[in-house]
């Protein structure tokens, strides 16, 4: 069986051409085109602003008229993230999908089920025509993913509904109802090229093997960060031998947890031996640290020949210090929401650039305003001192929750009738486009909701096909009792 011949066969119809389309962010202009291509076929009313934001409009079925008007919200970029031995053009070539017990996956890349899965099961709703419905408008926004820059550049007046249901969480059975805030801080290390020192012994070290993951909802699993690896396996050295560094990378988006990083470096030819007993020790002792999360972690050296050149000494102590130093993972858990992440960063990536600079770029999330400052605060901090130039971005508000949301309350009946247990109400700790929606719309009576993916922003990402058809179930009861204006 194919992904486009599953149950509900619409849904997975369209998520099945949605996969066949390259979308990165800031690159969705043949996603933006499939969608205006889309709503001409079904004669419906479509409209894009300036970030190239798409709404599309479908009147009411006979009836259903009186109903608010009601916005079903996706974003059409993914994350494009693949296995380092995977060949693949995220700008050109379809992804590979398949079927695997009950899941749908992508072959060594990203699937794009966040959320590709909200695009589908909104046109398979905007093509029906057997579901009642009021007015609806199928929002889709561009470029969530580095920052949530189509929501952020919204038009004013976009928008005529005052019921809002993203479709962009990832737990089937999880109603959420708020969300973090969040920024980037990068820090940028100038160097001087060195000459190659004589008589070293020279090593490409890698790790690898990693899950990686989402460094909102998935930063309190405690999953390895190949960035901060390969820096404790640098520093430890460093201290031990005059290392020199030559290259050093990690990591690829702010808003996944670096599953993969390398360095080539050399330490005097004398202590060969050396390097490679360290980095056996600290790979059992990553093992031992990681083994229920992450067992498949490994640490690999190699010999290499000498580079051209290195980075100069001083830049290069400052970098590892400033790496090591650097915190990551969850700084605080919320006092008002048992089990919710309320304050979290994510050492994202390392990045040497053509003009002699390394960027490090950095990840702050929380809900509350003033600890997302307070982190990101620390983590300039640590960078200053290392004699980085620091950049920050303007980040993105949170969702405060709302817990007498009147949707909520109508899809937490609408649930329970249908499958007879209570659905969890939850605030998440990754971003969401939400609190940019409230921004503009104070108005908005807002849940957020999907089906059940695991992996996200890793190429281990996959969608559970069962969650898919409960979820849909939900979306067409709930069409029909969205409450009247």
């Amino acid at each position: 069986m194919e992904v486009k011949d599953l149950t509900p066969n619409l849904v997975w119809n369209f998520f099945n051409q949605v996969t066949q389309i390259p979308r990165p962010s800031k690159k969705e202009e043949k996603i933006v085109g499939y969608l205006l291509e889309f709503a001409k076929a079904y004669s419906l009313e479509v409209e894009t602003d300036e970030a190239k934001n798409v709404l599309i409009k479908k009147k009411a079925t006979p009836g259903k008229e009186n109903s608010a008007t009601l916005i079903l919200q996706s974003h059409v970029d993914m994350v494009c993230e693949k296995n380092n031995d995977v060949q693949h053009d995220f700008e050109n070539d379809p992804l590979e999908t398949y079927i695997d017990n009950g899941w749908v996956k992508a072959k060594g890349t990203t699937l794009g089920a966040d959320d590709g899965i909200g695009i589908a099961a909104a046109l398979a709703i905007l093509a029906s025509d057997d579901i009642e419905h009021g007015n609806l408008e199928c929002l889709f926004t561009t470029d969530e993913e580095t920052g949530l820059t189509g929501a952020n550049a919204l038009k004013d007046g976009f928008l005529s509904g005052s019921v809002l249901v993203n479709l962009d969480t990832e737990e089937e059975g999880q109603f959420y109802i708020g969300c973090a805030g969040g920024k980037n801080i990068l820090a940028t290390f100038r160097y001087q090229n060195e000459i190659t020192p004589d008589n070293y012994y020279w090593f490409n070290v890698q790790v690898k093997g990693l899950n990686g993951g989402h460094s909102g909802s998935e930063i309190d699993k405690g999953l390895g960060n190949a960035n901060k690896i390969l820096t404790r396996y640098l520093w430890s050295l460093m201290q031990s031998y005059p290392l020199a560094l030559a290259e050093i990378k990690g990591g690829n988006l702010s808003n996944a947890i670096p599953r993969e990083a390398s360095a080539i470096a050399g330490i005097p030819f004398e202590s060969k031996e050396k390097a490679i007993t360290f980095l056996n020790v600290l790979l059992a002792e990553v093992r031992a640290e990681l083994q229920t999360i992450d067992p498949n972690v490994a640490i690999l050296i190699e010999t290499t020949d000498a580079p051209v050149s290195c980075i100069d000494k001083k830049t290069s102590e400052n970098l590892l210090n400033a790496l090591y130093a650097c915190p990551h993972g969850v700084i605080g858990m919320s006092f008002e929401i048992s089990g919710l992440v309320e304050t979290s960063t994510n050492l994202a990536s390392i990045k040497m650039k053509e003009d002699n600079a390394i960027v490090v770029t950095t990840s702050q999330r929380s809900s509350t305003n003033s600890l997302k400052v307070d982190i990101a605060n620390m983590v300039t901090s640590v960078f200053k001192l290392a004699g980085a130039t620091i950049q920050a971005t303007d980040g993105y508000p949170g969702w405060k929750p709302n817990p007498d949301s009147k949707i909520l309350k109508v899809s937490e009946k609408i649930y329970e009738d249908l499958f007879g247990e209570a659905p969890e109400v939850k605030a998440i700790h990754a971003g969401l486009e939400c609190g940019l929606f409230l921004e503009k719309y104070p108005h908005l009576d807002m849940i957020s909701c999907g089906p059940t993916i695991l992996g996200a922003h890793s190429p281990e990402e996959r969608i559970e096909i069962a969650s898919v058809e409960k979820w849909w179930k939900f979306l067409i009861e709930l069409l029909k009792n969205i409450p009247a204006k």
